[in-house]
């Protein structure tokens, strides 16, 4: 076991590039915070990345959204969806490009953001069916909630590699092994990384708790919601993050608290999800 001589804290702090987003994000957020920025203004931040550009307004005029008529400037993307949504793509988008140089001979990036978009479509559509919530900002829930994972694959690429071929031969829950050998998981070391990213709470505490929602203090529903996409994700086997095992059956617990309306299928969310799928994979991983 190596966690008596590991620290969070320190994984993340020795590596500039992952304990900060990128500038144009910063940018972003602080002219979100200006009321006195226009539409314009805001959208001047990002157009000065030309594939940043593309990718977005790409998003912004896709089936995801299905607006009625084209959308050629990010200053009209925001009319549209507003700045929260858009700063939401902007995350997602940035986080992606953050993390590709890590070698697949340690995890498949490609697959592992597939689960992770999978995780967001089936969370966003679950939280659509609960009037109380925001449906957009559970689809960058689940691109985050295994970010953690990436992290140890950038830092302790060896250590990581390990612990995988383990968890396959004997297969169990992949953050039960993680801490067995490192004394602590990729959610809480996620969780760790987006509140020094200064997400909000929601995210950091969905993030560090989607394996164990009842424990969550603040966002128990919410927090179930990804438990739940989670695991149907790896069960209809779109992309892999690493995981050996999936649970047989949901907690009963979560299932009583997310309280799905008796008239929505599974059948159907399973197809209502395959069906965007394939179209929001190649959306948020294209090459800028």
């Amino acid at each position: 076991m190596w966690g008596c001589f590991l620290d969070i804290q320190d994984l993340l702090d020795d590596d500039i590039s992952i304990a900060s987003l990128p500038r144009v994000y910063h940018q972003f957020q602080e002219a979100m915070c200006d009321k006195n920025t226009s539409f314009t203004e805001i959208g001047e931040i990002i157009i000065h990345d030309s594939g940043l550009t593309a990718r977005l307004l790409g998003i912004v005029n896709s089936a995801y959204y299905g607006f009625p008529a084209k959308i050629e400037k990010i200053s009209h993307a925001i009319g549209w969806i507003g700045t929260d949504d858009l700063s939401n793509l902007l995350l997602s988008t940035v986080v992606i490009d953050k993390f590709k140089s890590i070698p697949d001979s340690v995890i498949n990036m490609e697959s592992f953001w597939q689960h992770s978009i999978a995780s967001g479509l089936i969370a966003r559509e679950l939280a659509s069916y609960t009037e109380t919530l925001e449906p957009e900002k559970y689809f960058i829930a689940g691109m985050l909630h295994d970010i953690g994972q990436i992290v140890l694959c950038k830092k302790l690429p060896e250590l990581t590699l390990k612990i995988l071929l383990d968890n396959h031969t004997e297969p169990k829950p992949l953050h039960i092994t993680e801490f067995h050998e490192l004394g602590f998981d990729h959610t809480e070391l996620g969780g760790k990384l987006l509140k020094k990213w200064n997400l909000s709470e929601f995210h950091v505490e969905t993030t560090a708790f989607h394996h164990n929602p009842n424990l969550a203090p603040n966002y128990s529903l919410e927090t179930s919601i990804l438990y739940f996409a989670d695991i149907l994700a790896n069960t209809m086997k779109l992309g892999s993050s690493g995981e050996s095992t999936v649970p047989p059956v949901i907690d009963e617990e979560v299932r009583e608290r997310i309280q799905l309306p008796e008239q929505i299928r599974l059948t159907d969310l399973k197809e209502k999800i395959y069906k965007a799928y394939d179209e929001t994979v190649g959306l948020f991983l294209q090459v800028a």
